[in-house]
């Protein structure tokens, strides 16, 4: 395994890599071969070049392009889309780069990766290579969060259609039309000898820093080796509405030390009744879940200036 500085160096002069792109995410069809394009112009050598039109096949075709050997694996897509491909890296020395096509973006937007493309190319360019935490479920590893009630059902019934047309919305939209029949429910976290109840519409557990593209507090962060579970809002639907709003317009001035964060390094998790859990926006069973940290899993490509523990 080379060290991150070397891997970095040999992407930088060499430039071997492969591109898959979910052309079923928000943006992948549209700008596909503007991505393939201008990381031909920036000087890489593309060991494949892979739209995905169908995402039961992304994953096969992500492990295909990692098993040609390049030093460095393009996926552009949603956040589904790079945990997926963050899984298949994991522990490997090949960096992932990342080319944010999706709705939210929570992970480039952790890393400080531009949402623009040709800035999110130059990062692959001119950037570095860093290594950053993976969540665990079960055996299963995740790059953003575990979701555990309402945002779990929105995920199951959003229309792929709403999600292209209107973005990041489309979940609000999706989430107004459920709510009204959702129920709360009753949750306990256990970790480091501690116990928290909480009754609520909806619980979150996060490894990196941005959760609906906003960020969840100042210093949380996908490089910290601690999970951060939070409810948004108690057990009333107006709370949860409330909450939302709070959430999203004073992330930036929040902690980790406030209430009602618990950042810990693993925890287990149950609910009153069993509920749908969701793992970086894709669907992954019910409660009761144990959640920890593969720490430092990830080799991604970051901007220069990135913080690197």
């Amino acid at each position: 395994m080379r060290s991150k500085p070397e891997l970095g160096a040999v992407i930088r002069r060499e430039r071997r890599a492969a591109l898959v792109v979910n052309a079923h995410s928000r943006r992948g069809r549209r700008l596909y071969e503007g991505a393939r394009s201008r990381l031909i112009a920036a000087g890489f050598t593309l060991l494949a070049a892979d739209p995905v039109d169908r995402p039961g096949e992304l994953e096969q075709r992500l492990a295909a392009a990692a098993d040609l050997g390049p030093d460095l694996l393009v996926a552009g897509g949603g956040d589904g889309t790079i945990g997926t491909a963050a899984r298949l890296l994991a522990h490997r020395d090949i960096a992932l780069g990342v080319l944010p096509l999706g709705t939210t973006n929570n992970f480039a937007r952790t890393l400080g990766i531009p949402l623009d493309l040709a800035a999110a190319i130059a990062v692959l360019a001119d950037g570095k290579v860093i290594d950053v935490d993976l969540g665990l479920v079960g055996n299963r590893r995740f790059t953003n969060h575990v979701g555990i009630g309402l945002s779990a059902d929105i995920m199951r019934t959003a229309p792929p259609r709403l999600k292209r047309a209107a973005g990041r919305l489309a979940y609000p939209a999706t989430a107004l039309a459920l709510l009204t029949r959702h129920r709360p429910l009753r949750a306990t976290v256990r970790a480091e000898g501690r116990e928290r109840e909480f009754v609520t519409h909806q619980l979150y557990v996060a490894n990196g820093g941005f959760h609906a593209g906003r960020p969840i507090t100042a210093d949380a962060n996908a490089d910290d080796r601690l999970l951060v579970a939070y409810p948004v809002g108690g057990p009333t639907r107006g709370g949860l509405l409330r909450d939302t709003a709070r959430h999203a317009a004073t992330g930036r001035r929040r902690t980790l030390r406030d209430e009602p964060f618990l950042a810990v390094g693993q925890l287990w998790l149950e609910t009153d009744p069993p509920a749908r859990v969701e793992v970086d926006g894709e669907l992954y069973g019910e409660t009761p879940i144990r959640i920890g940290l593969d720490p430092n899993a990830l080799r991604v490509m970051a901007p220069a200036d990135s913080p690197d523990r």
